[in-house]
């Protein structure tokens, strides 16, 4: 049982915050008893009430469960004994019913260490998943931002995915990646990076040594990994590296001027009152596999509005498919004005409403079958005076 589904069960069996979870098996008990009373001796259905516990154990606790199959037995007593001794179900049907019961209280038991077991992995993953993509204030650093992660493995809820911020003396830095594979080691992977993303882009002022610190720290991983006696020779990690000088004019006339490495990762995307543009993707290699370039990658310096949000997924946002292969039109549905398919239109460049419309749009292209871990991450610069919101601040969810 997935996570999605235990929850969605523990809603319907709730009603005002009550548990109700043992309200369709006791009414199956009471339907049958009555069906009993009500058929001829030709069809006596008394021994259907093995079916009571059976039914307590799927949605029941244990004790609960157990009560079922305690209440069975004496109402098959019951019930039974009130019809003539030539009619009556006999000792074997009281067996079946008493054992019936025993199994379900035992397969009742079992149920719930393994949800204990789910929810105890689950919070593990989520613990990790926390300690690598660390919460971010909703407004830090001069800038607003908003996050969106999906895993695709429900159940572990962790993936390669990753973004963080990073401010400053030589401004703030923007990082959004995506290490290739899954699990554990991807997360690994993804952390290493984060690490040295986090100092080098605090302490260096050139965006292009972080870059080349981000090369190293990537190799240096893959390294370690290989001399561990694990596959990682060949991983590698796409990702995009955004830096906004301390420097820039904030007037609203002059459009800001950002510096950007992309690391053969998606291109950002600039979303704003007058459309959706792509900025430019560069010649760069995924991290881990420099050595296959002529020299470090470029370093773009472009214009930024205003009144633009900046927009960074990974390929399972590109690569979502919808039922015939087709892929999710991302800058498409970002441009159009129809909210239903995620159009930026009137606020649309509002960080936490672009990324809500991506999860969404990609939801509902896939159906919500995502075939990779899927990440949408938005910032812009905070122009309101006194806007800034330091350190300090909630997370937006």
């Amino acid at each position: 049982m997935t996570e999605i589904e235990y929850g969605r069960q523990k809603q319907l069996l709730r009603v005002r915050g009550r548990n109700v979870a043992w309200v369709p098996p006791l009414l199956l008990l009471a339907g049958i008893v009555l069906l009993d009373f009500n058929t001829t001796e030709h069809f006596r259905i008394i021994t259907w009430i093995v079916l009571v516990p059976g039914s307590a154990a799927a949605i029941c606790g244990v004790w609960t469960t157990g009560a079922f199959a305690a209440l069975a037995v004496v109402t098959y007593v019951a019930v039974d004994s009130a019809w003539p001794g030539q009619y009556q179900a006999g000792l074997g049907d009281f067996v079946l019913v008493a054992v019936g019961g025993l199994m379900a209280t035992f397969a009742s038991a079992v149920r719930v260490r393994k949800e204990k077991q789910a929810l105890h992995f689950q919070d593990i993953a989520e613990t990790t998943r926390r300690t690598v993509l660390r919460p971010l204030p909703p407004r830090w650093a001069g800038l607003e931002q908003a996050g969106v992660y999906l895993a695709a493995d429900v159940d572990a809820r962790v993936g390669g995915d990753f973004y963080d911020i990073q401010p400053g003396p030589h401004g703030t830095r923007v990082f959004v990646g995506d290490v290739q594979g899954k699990g554990l080691a991807a997360v690994e992977t993804a952390a290493a990076l984060l690490g040295t993303f986090r100092e080098a882009g605090y302490h260096e002022k050139d965006l292009a040594t972080v870059a080349e610190r981000l090369e190293i720290r990537m190799l240096r991983h893959r390294s370690h990994t290989t001399a561990l006696g694990r596959d990682d020779g060949e991983r590698f990690a796409t990702a995009v590296l955004i830096g906004f000088p301390e420097d820039t004019e904030d007037t609203a006339d002059t459009p800001d001027i950002i510096e950007i490495v992309n690391f053969g990762h998606e291109p950002p995307l600039a979303v704003g009152p007058h459309g959706v543009r792509e900025l430019p993707s560069g010649d760069g290699l995924p991290l881990g596999l420099a050595d296959l370039a002529d020299g470090a990658p470029v370093v773009h310096r472009v214009p930024l509005a205003a009144d633009e949000t900046l927009l960074m997924v990974t390929d399972g946002v590109t690569e979502a498919r919808d039922r015939t292969g087709g892929f999710y039109p991302l800058a498409r549905d970002l441009a159009s004005g129809d909210p239903a398919c995620g159009g930026a239109g009137a606020g649309g460049a509002e960080p936490w409403e672009l990324v809500r419309r991506v999860r969404d749009g990609v939801l509902r292209h896939s159906g919500g079958r995502l075939g990779d871990d899927t990440t949408a991450f938005a910032v812009r610069r905070i122009r309101q005076a006194g806007g800034e919101g330091g350190e300090q601040g909630g997370l937006r969810s």
